[in-house]
């Protein structure tokens, strides 16, 4: 089967770097950055939070084969903001909202405990 084993999917080999980040020497204020051992879950949050800073012009991933677990960002943005801190800016909020969510989560997930063991006098 040509399918790789399923710790081969998040398991980073020796040598192999997380993020490569490639200028395009075409189109000013463009990278690609390759993110391996990851799927469309980060993809799609990436690309999403990105579309939503007014400073991007242009970001979009995609999957270079199902088979291995890279994705490729290709992110544009305008003179005087770098591709960089756009990525800095998406990833900070990203990670905001996710402990918010956790945090929400953790407190619902309590109050269910609490009210079941409540029930169950």
């Amino acid at each position: 089967m040509n399918q790789p084993d399923r710790f081969e999917l998040f398991l980073l080999p020796d040598g192999v770097s997380k993020v490569t980040v490639t200028p395009d020497s075409r189109i000013p204020n463009t990278v690609n950055i390759k993110f391996e051992r990851e799927d469309h879950t980060l993809g799609n949050l990436l690309r999403a939070q990105l579309l939503q800073d007014p400073k991007v012009i242009f970001a979009a991933y995609k999957i270079e084969h199902p088979l291995f677990a890279n994705f490729v960002l290709r992110l544009q943005t305008e003179d005087g903001y770098t591709p960089r801190e756009a990525l800095q800016q998406a990833i900070f909020t990203l990670i905001t909202q996710l402990d918010k969510l956790k945090k929400e989560f953790t407190k619902e997930w309590e109050l269910r405990k609490l009210s079941a063991d409540v029930d169950d006098f």
